[in-house]
C-alpha cells in the first residue's frame, strides 16, 4: 500500500497497472470505466478513497481526458463523487441512499417475478449463483459469498429479459456493494441468506414464481432493516 490522502492509505497500483493489458490502445472511457467499477465493486478502491487521476492514468496507460471522461461515467453512477478543490472519491453512501436502493430493488426484482409468465422458467444464472455462494461459505469465503448474493439478484432481475433492467440493477447492486465495504462483518450479512435464496430458487423451480415473490419482498424488507440500523451504527462509529 503507498500514499495517504485525508487519513486515508490508498491501494498500490501495481496490481490496477496489469488491467491495462485489456485495453487497446484506443481504449475507450467507457471501457476504463468498466475496470474501475469492477474494482470499485471488489473493494479495491474503498469507500471516501481519493482516486489520483495522475497514478491512475499512468496505470492504465490512458490518456488524462479518458480517465476523466470514466471518472464522469462512474459520478453519474453514483459510484464517484467531485469534491471541489478536493479531487474524486469513491463515494461513502448515506443511510438514506441504502434505504432508496432497496426500494428501487422492491420494485425491480418483485416485478421480474410477477412477470414471469408460466413455467418452467430458465433458472440456470440463479442456480449458479446460489450454488456458488453455498460453496464460497463452506470455504469461508465471505466477500465470494457477497458476490455470489449479488449475482443471485442481478439474475432474479435477468428473468425479466430485459437489457434496460439488467444494466439499472447492475447499477444499483454495485452502489449497494459501497455500503458492504463499509460494514466490518461481511459473514453477518450473508450467511441468515444463503438458505433464503435457496427457497427462492427451489420455489422457481417448483413454478410458483407468486411464492418466490413474496418470499423476496420480506427477504428484502429484512435485509433492508438489518443493513440500514447496521450501517447507521458503523457510519457513526467511523
Amino acid at each position: 500500500m503507498a500514499g495517504n490522502a485525508g487519513g486515508r492509505t490508498s491501494p498500490d497500483l501495481s496490481e490496477l497497472a496489469a488491467d491495462s493489458a485489456s485495453l487497446a490502445r484506443s481504449g475507450t472511457a467507457e471501457r476504463v470505466a468498466a475496470i474501475l467499477r469492477d474494482r470499485i465493486t471488489e473493494g479495491y478502491f474503498p469507500p471516501g478513497s481519493r482516486l489520483s487521476e495522475e497514478s491512475i492514468s499512468g496505470a492504465l496507460a490512458v490518456s488524462r481526458n479518458t480517465l476523466r471522461e470514466a471518472f464522469r461515467l462512474l459520478s453519474h453512477e453514483r459510484l464517484l463523487e467531485h469534491r471541489l478543490n478536493k479531487g474524486v472519491f469513491v463515494r461513502v453512501l448515506a443511510v438514506d441512499d441504502l434505504v432508496d436502493i432497496y426500494r428501487v430493488r422492491l420494485l425491480v426484482e418483485c416485478a421480474a417475478l410477477r412477470t414471469l409468465g408460466e413455467p418452467p422458467y430458465d433458472l440456470t444464472a440463479v442456480e449458479a449463483a446460489v450454488s456458488t455462494g453455498e460453496q464460497a461459505a463452506l470455504a469461508g469465503d465471505w466477500p465470494g459469498c457477497s458476490t455470489a448474493n449479488i449475482r443471485f439478484h442481478q439474475a432474479l432481475a435477468g428473468l425479466a429479459n430485459s437489457p434496460r433492467t439488467d444494466e439499472l440493477m447492475r447499477n444499483v447492486l454495485a452502489e449497494l456493494r459501497l455500503a458492504f465495504h463499509v460494514m466490518a462483518d461481511p459473514r453477518r450479512f450473508h450467511e441468515p441468506y444463503l438458505t433464503r435464496n435457496r427457497e427462492i430458487a427451489d420455489r422457481l423451480t417448483e413454478g410458483d414464481a407468486a411464492g418466490a415473490e413474496r418470499m423476496l419482498a420480506f427477504y428484502l424488507e429484512d435485509s433492508r432493516r438489518q443493513l440500514a440500523e447496521a450501517y447507521a451504527e458503523r457510519l457513526t462509529a467511523r
